[in-house]
């Protein structure tokens, strides 16, 4: 759906593979889900950073409110959304145009 709407878009299996696609293609934007088998999505956005401290991050997760605090601290630091699962395209596309406009 979002290579439709013009963005490129490179997909991983788990948080390890995600971080070896970031390693090889880079991106402006990381859409993770939080829960992740081999490395959840803070973990993966924590060693994006390594590289990148200025990548953005959209997490996504059914249980946005069981990672409160370790959330808010991604949000003030580094600009990061939250989308709550499940959610919508409309939803999706919106929190995308602030990083990309």
């Amino acid at each position: 759906m979002l290579e439709n709407e013009a963005h490129e878009v490179r997909l991983a299996r788990d948080g390890q593979d995600g971080f070896l696609t970031y390693l090889a293609f880079g991106a402006d934007v990381v859409i993770t889900d939080i829960q992740m088998p081999e490395r959840d999505g803070l973990e993966l956005m924590k060693l994006i950073r390594t590289c990148d401290p200025l990548v953005n991050a959209i997490y996504i997760s059914c249980d946005l409110d069981r990672y409160g605090s370790l959330l808010e601290d991604e949000r003030v630091r580094y600009r990061a959304c939250l989308l709550q699962k499940p959610f919508s395209m409309g939803e999706l596309l919106e929190l995308l145009s602030q990083f990309t406009n």
